[in-house]
Protein backbone atom coordinates (compact mmCIF):
# COMPACT_ATOMS: atom_id res chain seq x y z
CA UNK A 1 0.00 0.00 0.00
CA UNK A 2 2.81 2.45 0.87
CA UNK A 3 4.53 1.60 -2.42
CA UNK A 4 1.37 2.45 -4.35
CA UNK A 5 0.95 5.66 -2.36
CA UNK A 6 4.53 6.67 -3.21
CA UNK A 7 3.95 6.06 -6.93
CA UNK A 8 0.72 8.09 -6.92
CA UNK A 9 2.43 10.90 -4.99
CA UNK A 10 5.26 11.08 -7.52
CA UNK A 11 2.76 11.31 -10.38
CA UNK A 12 0.74 13.97 -8.54
CA UNK A 13 3.84 16.11 -8.03
CA UNK A 14 4.57 16.17 -11.75
CA UNK A 15 1.10 16.15 -13.30
CA UNK A 16 -1.36 18.84 -12.21
CA UNK A 17 -4.33 17.36 -14.08
CA UNK A 18 -3.80 13.94 -12.51
CA UNK A 19 -3.46 15.58 -9.08
CA UNK A 20 -6.75 17.43 -9.45
CA UNK A 21 -8.65 14.34 -10.62
CA UNK A 22 -7.10 12.12 -7.95
CA UNK A 23 -7.83 14.60 -5.16
CA UNK A 24 -11.40 15.14 -6.36
CA UNK A 25 -12.13 11.40 -6.42
CA UNK A 26 -10.58 10.95 -3.00
CA UNK A 27 -12.57 13.88 -1.63
CA UNK A 28 -15.90 12.52 -2.92
CA UNK A 29 -15.22 9.08 -1.47
CA UNK A 30 -14.14 10.40 1.92
CA UNK A 31 -16.92 12.99 2.14
CA UNK A 32 -19.61 10.37 1.49
CA UNK A 33 -18.00 8.03 4.02
CA UNK A 34 -17.89 10.84 6.60
CA UNK A 35 -21.56 11.71 6.07
CA UNK A 36 -22.52 8.03 6.33
CA UNK A 37 -20.61 7.57 9.57
CA UNK A 38 -22.39 10.58 11.05
CA UNK A 39 -25.90 9.33 10.34
CA UNK A 40 -27.96 9.26 13.55
CA UNK A 41 -25.30 11.01 15.63
CA UNK A 42 -27.00 13.73 17.65
CA UNK A 43 -24.86 16.68 18.74
CA UNK A 44 -23.92 16.53 22.44
CA UNK A 45 -23.68 20.04 23.93
CA UNK A 46 -21.28 18.80 26.61
CA UNK A 47 -18.79 17.06 24.33
CA UNK A 48 -15.53 18.57 23.04
CA UNK A 49 -13.09 17.00 20.57
CA UNK A 50 -9.45 18.14 20.59
CA UNK A 51 -6.77 17.67 17.96
CA UNK A 52 -3.29 19.20 17.85
CA UNK A 53 -1.01 19.38 14.81
CA UNK A 54 -3.18 17.00 12.82
CA UNK A 55 -3.13 14.34 15.52
CA UNK A 56 0.64 14.28 15.94
CA UNK A 57 0.96 15.55 19.50
CA UNK A 58 -0.58 16.45 22.84
CA UNK A 59 0.32 20.11 22.88
CA UNK A 60 -0.39 23.72 22.06
CA UNK A 61 -3.61 25.63 22.78
CA UNK A 62 -5.88 22.55 22.62
CA UNK A 63 -3.82 21.02 25.43
CA UNK A 64 -3.88 24.24 27.46
CA UNK A 65 -7.65 24.53 27.16
CA UNK A 66 -8.24 20.87 27.95
CA UNK A 67 -6.07 20.94 31.07
CA UNK A 68 -7.72 24.13 32.27
CA UNK A 69 -11.16 22.55 31.89
CA UNK A 70 -10.13 19.39 33.71
CA UNK A 71 -9.13 21.48 36.74
CA UNK A 72 -12.29 23.60 36.89
CA UNK A 73 -15.48 22.27 38.41
CA UNK A 74 -17.73 24.11 35.97
CA UNK A 75 -16.67 21.61 33.28
CA UNK A 76 -17.08 18.45 35.39
CA UNK A 77 -19.99 17.20 33.28
CA UNK A 78 -18.18 17.57 29.95
CA UNK A 79 -16.87 14.66 27.91
CA UNK A 80 -13.44 15.23 26.29
CA UNK A 81 -12.32 13.42 23.15
CA UNK A 82 -8.68 13.51 21.99
CA UNK A 83 -7.72 12.39 18.48
CA UNK A 84 -4.21 11.16 17.64
CA UNK A 85 -2.52 9.34 14.78
CA UNK A 86 -0.60 7.10 17.19
CA UNK A 87 -3.37 7.01 19.75
CA UNK A 88 -1.92 4.13 21.76
CA UNK A 89 0.82 6.49 23.01
CA UNK A 90 -1.79 8.72 24.64
CA UNK A 91 -4.10 6.22 26.30
CA UNK A 92 -2.81 7.49 29.65
CA UNK A 93 -5.09 10.51 29.18
CA UNK A 94 -7.99 8.15 29.87
CA UNK A 95 -6.91 8.07 33.51
CA UNK A 96 -9.24 11.04 33.59
CA UNK A 97 -12.68 9.44 33.55
CA UNK A 98 -14.13 12.19 31.36
CA UNK A 99 -11.55 11.66 28.61
CA UNK A 100 -11.62 9.31 25.61
CA UNK A 101 -8.69 8.82 23.23
CA UNK A 102 -9.39 7.78 19.62
CA UNK A 103 -7.35 7.05 16.53
CA UNK A 104 -7.61 9.77 13.93
CA UNK A 105 -9.31 8.79 10.69
CA UNK A 106 -11.27 5.85 12.08
CA UNK A 107 -15.04 5.35 12.12
CA UNK A 108 -15.05 6.04 15.86
CA UNK A 109 -13.19 9.32 15.36
CA UNK A 110 -15.56 10.57 12.69
CA UNK A 111 -18.58 9.57 14.74
CA UNK A 112 -17.28 11.70 17.59
CA UNK A 113 -16.73 14.55 15.13
CA UNK A 114 -20.42 14.29 14.28
CA UNK A 115 -21.42 14.31 17.96
CA UNK A 116 -19.11 16.85 19.59
CA UNK A 117 -20.55 20.33 20.03
CA UNK A 118 -17.05 21.85 19.99
CA UNK A 119 -14.10 21.09 17.73
CA UNK A 120 -10.89 22.58 19.14
CA UNK A 121 -8.08 22.22 16.60
CA UNK A 122 -4.83 24.10 15.97
CA UNK A 123 -4.42 22.78 12.43
CA UNK A 124 -6.66 22.09 9.48
CA UNK A 125 -9.57 19.69 9.70
CA UNK A 126 -9.64 17.41 6.66
CA UNK A 127 -11.26 19.06 3.63
CA UNK A 128 -14.21 16.65 3.67
CA UNK A 129 -14.97 17.09 7.39
CA UNK A 130 -17.52 19.86 7.88
CA UNK A 131 -19.12 20.79 11.20
CA UNK A 132 -22.90 20.91 11.31
CA UNK A 133 -24.69 24.22 11.75
CA UNK A 134 -25.09 23.60 15.48
CA UNK A 135 -21.45 22.63 15.98
CA UNK A 136 -18.66 25.08 16.81
CA UNK A 137 -15.27 24.82 15.14
CA UNK A 138 -12.60 26.77 17.03
CA UNK A 139 -9.44 27.13 14.96
CA UNK A 140 -6.69 27.93 17.46
CA UNK A 141 -4.02 28.13 14.76
CA UNK A 142 -0.46 27.57 15.87
CA UNK A 143 1.52 30.75 15.74
CA UNK A 144 1.88 34.44 15.04
CA UNK A 145 2.75 34.56 11.33
CA UNK A 146 6.15 35.66 10.11
CA UNK A 147 5.79 33.78 6.81
CA UNK A 148 3.00 34.72 4.45
CA UNK A 149 -0.03 32.43 4.45
CA UNK A 150 -2.86 31.48 2.13
CA UNK A 151 -4.20 34.33 0.04
CA UNK A 152 -1.21 36.51 0.97
CA UNK A 153 1.34 34.34 -0.83
CA UNK A 154 2.96 36.11 -3.74
CA UNK A 155 5.02 33.06 -4.67
CA UNK A 156 4.74 29.36 -3.95
CA UNK A 157 7.59 26.89 -4.20
CA UNK A 158 5.45 24.19 -2.61
CA UNK A 159 5.98 20.84 -4.32
CA UNK A 160 2.46 19.60 -3.56
CA UNK A 161 0.30 22.67 -4.16
CA UNK A 162 0.13 25.58 -6.57
CA UNK A 163 -0.81 29.01 -5.25
CA UNK A 164 -4.35 28.38 -6.51
CA UNK A 165 -4.55 25.06 -4.66
CA UNK A 166 -3.27 26.65 -1.45
CA UNK A 167 -5.96 29.32 -1.68
CA UNK A 168 -8.60 26.63 -2.19
CA UNK A 169 -7.52 24.96 1.05
CA UNK A 170 -7.69 28.24 2.97
CA UNK A 171 -11.10 29.02 1.47
CA UNK A 172 -12.35 25.57 2.51
CA UNK A 173 -11.03 26.11 6.05
CA UNK A 174 -12.57 29.55 6.41
CA UNK A 175 -16.05 28.25 5.64
CA UNK A 176 -15.81 25.99 8.70
CA UNK A 177 -14.70 28.63 11.20
CA UNK A 178 -17.03 29.69 13.96
CA UNK A 179 -14.04 31.21 15.75
CA UNK A 180 -10.39 31.81 14.90
CA UNK A 181 -7.96 32.68 17.70
CA UNK A 182 -5.57 35.59 17.42
CA UNK A 183 -2.72 36.61 19.75
CA UNK A 184 -2.59 40.27 18.66
CA UNK A 185 -3.98 43.04 16.47
CA UNK A 186 -1.14 42.34 14.03
CA UNK A 187 -2.13 38.68 13.72
CA UNK A 188 -5.82 39.54 13.41
CA UNK A 189 -5.21 41.79 10.41
CA UNK A 190 -3.11 39.19 8.66
CA UNK A 191 -5.42 36.27 9.45
CA UNK A 192 -8.32 38.20 7.93
CA UNK A 193 -6.21 38.69 4.82
CA UNK A 194 -4.71 35.18 4.68
CA UNK A 195 -8.09 33.45 4.88
CA UNK A 196 -9.83 36.15 2.82
CA UNK A 197 -12.42 36.44 5.59
CA UNK A 198 -13.94 39.71 4.39
CA UNK A 199 -14.93 38.00 1.16
CA UNK A 200 -17.20 35.62 3.08
CA UNK A 201 -18.25 38.14 5.76
CA UNK A 202 -16.39 36.31 8.52
CA UNK A 203 -13.88 38.89 9.68
CA UNK A 204 -15.78 39.06 13.00
CA UNK A 205 -15.11 35.38 13.76
CA UNK A 206 -11.74 36.24 15.29
CA UNK A 207 -11.22 36.08 19.06
CA UNK A 208 -8.29 38.35 19.87
CA UNK A 209 -7.43 37.26 23.41
CA UNK A 210 -3.98 35.69 23.14
CA UNK A 211 -2.93 32.05 22.73
CA UNK A 212 -3.88 29.73 25.62
CA UNK A 213 -0.67 27.77 25.08
CA UNK A 214 1.41 30.78 26.13
CA UNK A 215 -0.12 30.87 29.61
CA UNK A 216 2.48 28.28 30.60
CA UNK A 217 5.32 30.61 29.58
CA UNK A 218 4.02 33.14 32.07
CA UNK A 219 3.03 30.76 34.87
CA UNK A 220 5.72 28.03 34.83
CA UNK A 221 7.73 27.33 37.97
CA UNK A 222 11.28 26.23 38.85
CA UNK A 223 9.80 22.85 39.72
CA UNK A 224 8.43 22.57 36.17
CA UNK A 225 11.91 23.27 34.79
CA UNK A 226 13.53 20.68 37.04
CA UNK A 227 11.04 17.96 36.10
CA UNK A 228 11.43 18.65 32.38
CA UNK A 229 15.21 18.41 32.61
CA UNK A 230 14.91 15.14 34.52
CA UNK A 231 12.59 13.75 31.86
CA UNK A 232 15.12 14.60 29.14
CA UNK A 233 18.08 13.33 31.22
CA UNK A 234 19.85 16.69 31.19
CA UNK A 235 19.25 17.69 34.81
CA UNK A 236 22.87 17.17 35.84
CA UNK A 237 24.47 19.00 32.93
CA UNK A 238 26.15 22.24 33.96
CA UNK A 239 26.15 23.80 30.48
CA UNK A 240 24.08 26.39 28.68
CA UNK A 241 21.21 24.97 26.68
CA UNK A 242 20.59 26.04 23.08
CA UNK A 243 17.27 25.19 21.46
CA UNK A 244 17.68 24.93 17.69
CA UNK A 245 14.22 24.94 16.04
CA UNK A 246 14.30 25.52 12.26
CA UNK A 247 11.15 25.47 10.16
CA UNK A 248 10.32 23.24 7.19
CA UNK A 249 10.93 24.07 3.53
CA UNK A 250 7.98 23.93 1.12
CA UNK A 251 10.16 22.48 -1.63
CA UNK A 252 11.70 19.61 0.35
CA UNK A 253 9.40 16.59 0.12
CA UNK A 254 9.96 12.87 -0.32
CA UNK A 255 7.07 10.80 -1.67
CA UNK A 256 5.99 8.13 0.79
CA UNK A 257 7.76 9.93 3.64
CA UNK A 258 6.51 13.52 3.73
CA UNK A 259 8.25 16.86 4.11
CA UNK A 260 11.92 16.43 4.92
CA UNK A 261 14.59 18.73 6.23
CA UNK A 262 18.29 18.84 5.43
CA UNK A 263 20.29 20.21 8.34
CA UNK A 264 22.49 22.92 6.85
CA UNK A 265 24.82 22.91 9.83
CA UNK A 266 28.34 21.59 10.32
CA UNK A 267 27.77 19.98 13.69
CA UNK A 268 31.40 18.84 13.84
CA UNK A 269 32.44 22.47 13.81
CA UNK A 270 29.85 23.46 16.38
CA UNK A 271 30.87 20.67 18.70
CA UNK A 272 34.55 21.60 18.44
CA UNK A 273 33.86 25.28 19.14
CA UNK A 274 31.00 25.03 21.64
CA UNK A 275 30.96 21.51 23.08
CA UNK A 276 32.66 22.41 26.35
CA UNK A 277 30.11 25.03 27.35
CA UNK A 278 26.86 24.21 25.54
CA UNK A 279 24.45 21.48 24.56
CA UNK A 280 22.01 21.72 21.67
CA UNK A 281 18.40 20.58 21.71
CA UNK A 282 17.47 19.94 18.08
CA UNK A 283 13.77 20.36 17.35
CA UNK A 284 12.48 19.56 13.85
CA UNK A 285 9.24 21.20 12.66
CA UNK A 286 6.12 19.09 13.20
CA UNK A 287 5.64 18.70 9.42
CA UNK A 288 9.10 17.20 8.97
CA UNK A 289 8.91 13.43 8.71
CA UNK A 290 12.50 12.29 8.28
CA UNK A 291 14.64 10.98 11.12
CA UNK A 292 17.94 12.46 12.26
CA UNK A 293 20.97 10.52 13.43
CA UNK A 294 22.93 12.43 16.05
CA UNK A 295 24.62 9.42 17.64
CA UNK A 296 27.99 10.87 16.65
CA UNK A 297 27.22 13.93 18.78
CA UNK A 298 25.98 12.15 21.87
CA UNK A 299 25.86 14.42 24.93
CA UNK A 300 26.22 17.47 22.70
CA UNK A 301 23.11 17.24 20.52
CA UNK A 302 19.82 15.91 21.86
CA UNK A 303 17.10 15.20 19.31
CA UNK A 304 13.94 16.50 21.00
CA UNK A 305 11.75 16.41 17.89
CA UNK A 306 9.46 13.87 19.51
CA UNK A 307 8.84 15.95 22.64
CA UNK A 308 5.17 16.82 22.25
CA UNK A 309 5.05 20.25 23.82
CA UNK A 310 7.69 22.73 22.68
CA UNK A 311 6.83 24.93 25.69
CA UNK A 312 8.82 22.46 27.78
CA UNK A 313 11.87 23.12 25.62
CA UNK A 314 11.43 26.88 25.72
CA UNK A 315 11.53 27.17 29.49
CA UNK A 316 14.67 25.06 29.94
CA UNK A 317 16.64 26.78 27.16
CA UNK A 318 19.04 29.68 27.58
CA UNK A 319 19.17 30.61 23.89
CA UNK A 320 16.87 30.02 20.91
CA UNK A 321 18.21 29.58 17.38
CA UNK A 322 15.64 29.51 14.61
CA UNK A 323 15.16 30.77 11.07
CA UNK A 324 11.66 31.55 9.78
CA UNK A 325 9.65 29.60 12.33
CA UNK A 326 7.10 31.50 14.40
CA UNK A 327 8.57 29.95 17.56
CA UNK A 328 10.45 33.14 18.33
CA UNK A 329 7.24 35.09 18.91
CA UNK A 330 6.35 32.81 21.82
CA UNK A 331 9.90 32.45 23.10
CA UNK A 332 10.20 36.24 23.31
CA UNK A 333 7.88 36.09 26.34
CA UNK A 334 10.85 34.67 28.25
CA UNK A 335 13.01 37.71 27.36
CA UNK A 336 15.96 35.49 26.50
CA UNK A 337 18.44 35.64 23.57
CA UNK A 338 17.22 34.73 20.08
CA UNK A 339 19.46 34.17 17.05
CA UNK A 340 18.16 33.88 13.49
CA UNK A 341 20.27 31.51 11.36
CA UNK A 342 18.95 32.36 7.88
CA UNK A 343 21.50 30.76 5.59
CA UNK A 344 19.03 30.79 2.66
CA UNK A 345 17.40 34.16 3.34
CA UNK A 346 17.29 35.55 -0.20
CA UNK A 347 15.84 32.36 -1.69
CA UNK A 348 13.30 31.93 1.09
CA UNK A 349 12.16 35.53 0.97
CA UNK A 350 11.90 35.85 -2.81
CA UNK A 351 11.00 32.35 -4.04
CA UNK A 352 9.11 30.61 -1.25
CA UNK A 353 7.02 32.61 1.19
CA UNK A 354 7.91 36.22 1.89
CA UNK A 355 7.31 37.85 5.26
CA UNK A 356 4.62 39.84 7.03
CA UNK A 357 7.04 41.95 9.07
CA UNK A 358 10.19 43.90 8.45
CA UNK A 359 13.07 41.72 9.62
CA UNK A 360 14.61 44.79 11.26
CA UNK A 361 11.98 44.37 13.99
CA UNK A 362 13.32 41.00 15.11
CA UNK A 363 14.56 40.92 18.71
CA UNK A 364 17.90 39.39 17.81
CA UNK A 365 20.51 39.32 15.08
CA UNK A 366 20.32 37.54 11.72
CA UNK A 367 23.37 35.49 10.73
CA UNK A 368 23.91 33.66 7.44
CA UNK A 369 27.18 31.79 7.94
CA UNK A 370 28.25 29.22 10.47
CA UNK A 371 31.23 31.26 11.63
CA UNK A 372 28.91 34.19 12.39
CA UNK A 373 26.51 31.84 14.14
CA UNK A 374 29.23 30.68 16.53
CA UNK A 375 30.33 34.24 17.19
CA UNK A 376 26.75 35.31 17.89
CA UNK A 377 26.19 32.45 20.33
CA UNK A 378 29.25 33.48 22.28
CA UNK A 379 28.25 37.14 22.09
CA UNK A 380 24.71 36.75 23.45
CA UNK A 381 25.96 34.40 26.16
CA UNK A 382 28.10 37.15 27.64
CA UNK A 383 26.52 40.43 26.55
CA UNK A 384 22.78 39.86 26.12
CA UNK A 385 20.48 42.58 27.39
CA UNK A 386 16.69 42.85 27.27
CA UNK A 387 16.75 46.20 25.50
CA UNK A 388 14.18 48.70 24.23
CA UNK A 389 13.98 47.01 20.83
CA UNK A 390 13.13 43.67 22.42
CA UNK A 391 10.57 45.31 24.71
CA UNK A 392 8.99 47.12 21.76
CA UNK A 393 8.67 43.77 19.98
CA UNK A 394 6.86 42.20 22.94
CA UNK A 395 4.64 45.25 23.35
CA UNK A 396 3.50 44.87 19.74
CA UNK A 397 3.17 41.09 19.39
CA UNK A 398 2.85 39.58 22.88
CA UNK A 399 0.90 42.13 24.91
CA UNK A 400 -1.97 39.68 25.47
CA UNK A 401 0.28 37.01 26.97
CA UNK A 402 -0.53 37.57 30.63
CA UNK A 403 -1.16 34.00 31.79
CA UNK A 404 -4.95 34.21 31.55
CA UNK A 405 -5.69 33.73 27.84
CA UNK A 406 -7.21 30.26 28.33
CA UNK A 407 -9.85 31.57 30.72
CA UNK A 408 -10.78 34.43 28.41
CA UNK A 409 -11.05 32.23 25.33
CA UNK A 410 -13.21 29.61 27.04
CA UNK A 411 -15.52 32.30 28.32
CA UNK A 412 -15.97 33.47 24.74
CA UNK A 413 -16.58 30.12 23.05
CA UNK A 414 -18.42 28.14 25.72
CA UNK A 415 -19.90 30.37 28.40
CA UNK A 416 -21.25 32.90 25.89
CA UNK A 417 -22.60 30.13 23.65
CA UNK A 418 -24.51 28.67 26.57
Amino acid sequence: MNHIKTILMNIAKKNLIFRKIFRKCLYIYRYKRYKTRGVGQKVDDKMIIFCSFNGKSYSDSPKAMYEYMKKNNEYNDYKFIWAFKEYENYKYLENDLNTIVVKQGTREYEQYLSKAKYWIFNYRAADYQYPKKNQIFLQCWHGTPLKRLGYDLDNSDNVLNTKKEIRYKYRTDAKKFKYLLSPSKFATENFISAWNLKKINKENCIIEEGYPRNDFLINYTKDNVQKIKEKLNINNINKKIILYAPTWRDNQHTSGVGYTYKTEVDFDKLQKQLGHDYIILFRAHYLVANEFDFEKYKEFIYDVSKVDDINELYVISDILITDYSSVFFDYANLKRPIIYYMYDLDKYKNNMRGFYINLDELPGNIVQTEDDLIKEIENVSSKFKYDDKYKKFNDKYNYLDDGNATKRVLEKIINEEE
